[in-house]
């Protein structure tokens, strides 16, 4: 069962849109950055990074998260934002390099996420749980929907093709050449049958956005606990959500890259690597392809790699995912990387940026060594999820990749 709510939200002017909605501000370089917050004066950055309009110092804590709320409040003061004066749900559709990904922004149940109707494959960290919550409370806002996944249900997406055939209320291609639409559903029978619908899938599950629906999480029960009377309905009970079916999901390799060989010559750790995998070199680049297989290159050559049997437990759900066996084969015992999270001589690179792009990273001197991998499967992701357990750290990069700002959900019903 997942629980779904329409909600008025807060949003750009139709004129402003294209210039509001923004990427998540850790995927631009800090050049890209200053650009953005020195020549568009809309952009949902000003709104996340407070410090650079304002010419002050840069904060952290409670008093970063106050000056965000104060710059957004002025956003809204300014006409920038509107506010929907009936709840609705919202059609948001990703048009880039010829994939669509569409599906439906509502407000989610906390209740399911603790329940585990919301069914999470990724480990969150407590400190930043915390950190997220306490932005909540002091902004009071959602910004970027979490991307919710479930398996396919024809009626939604008949749904939603019925309001697609109308004018879309925002229509833009932002400078990544990445096409937005979005479409309010706010006929009242065509909502209560959509949650109506979601309250019969079995299982959604979080493609992106962990921390946000912990956070999330922490702060409903925070508030719930400092509240004389709830009764469930109240607007923190639910976070900012955007649902597409899993058929529409686009899981890309997340690859690998090593700085060092730990001390090895190169003689050594291929003999070392041989151990646990059968190698192979390979005439030209190509990615993984094999069940076990990875792809390695070291010093201008690529390596095939088949995990040897019996070197990691193939039953278990994550033990024989190609992350886990190469961690277990190759950098806990090889290169002494226990943590990939926080290990400073570990790099990722999503495989967007092809096997060229690993090829440039060894062959710049910044890395030794680099593994290709192949893409995590929806399936996989759903049985590590059903199973309850927990997904290797950056084991997937999923697309589509969501913009802040396009609709935002108020937290406080006041």
């Amino acid at each position: 069962m997942a629980k779904i709510k329409a909600f008025k939200a807060v949003r750009p002017t139709r004129d402003k849109a294209a210039l509001v909605a923004s990427r998540s501000y850790l995927s631009y370089s800090e050049n890209t950055l200053r650009e953005k917050l020195l020549n568009n004066p809309y952009t949902f950055l000003h709104i996340i990074n407070p410090e650079y309009s304002s010419n002050s110092r840069l904060l952290d804590g409670a008093q970063k998260f106050k000056m965000v709320k104060n710059t957004y409040e002025t956003f809204c003061q300014q006409g920038v934002f509107l506010t929907d004066t009936k709840a609705c749900l919202y059609i948001y559709q990703q048009v880039k390099e010829g994939t669509s990904y569409t599906g439906i922004i509502a407000a989610s149940s906390v209740d399911d996420y603790l329940n585990g109707g919301i069914k999470i494959h990724e480990q969150t960290i407590a400190k930043r749980e915390e950190m997220f919550s306490n932005y909540l409370e002091s902004t009071g806002f959602n910004a970027e929907p979490v991307l919710l996944s479930y398996s396919r249900v024809p009626r939604v997406n008949e749904l939603i093709d019925l309001y697609m055939k109308e004018r879309s209320e925002y229509e833009f291609t932002s400078t990544n050449k990445v096409l937005h639409k979005l479409w309010l559903i706010d006929k009242s029978a065509d909502i209560k049958e959509l949650q109506g619908i979601f309250e019969t899938v079995d299982s959604v599950y979080i493609a992106d956005g962990h921390h946000r629906s912990a956070s999330s999480a922490l702060y409903c029960k925070k508030r719930r606990a400092a509240s004389i009377r709830t009764d469930g309905t109240e607007t923190y009970n639910y976070f900012m959500s955007f649902l597409i079916d899993d058929e529409q999901l686009s899981i890309c390799d997340f690859n690998r890259l090593i700085t060092d060989l730990n001390g090895f010559s190169t003689d050594d750790y291929l003999a070392s690597v041989a151990k646990v995998y059968t190698l192979k070199a390979l005439k030209k680049s190509r990615k993984p392809k094999e069940k076990d297989e990875i792809c390695m290159y070291l010093n201008k050559t690529w390596y095939s790699l088949v995990a040897i049997k019996n070197t990691f437990d193939a039953k278990d759900c994550v033990e024989h995912l190609d992350p886990a066996i190469l961690s277990k084969n190759i950098l806990n015992p090889i290169h002494g990387i226990e943590d990939i999270r926080n290990d400073k001589r570990i790099g990722f690179l999503d495989g967007k940026q092809g096997l060229i792009g690993l090829e440039r990273a060894v062959d710049s001197g910044n890395f030794s060594v680099a593994f290709a991998l192949k893409p995590i499967t929806f399936e996989q992701l759903k049985q590590v999820a059903d199973q309850e357990k927990i997904m290797p750290p950056k084991s997937t990069y999923i697309e589509p990749k969501l913009r802040s700002g396009l609709t935002i959900y108020q937290l406080n019903d006041d």
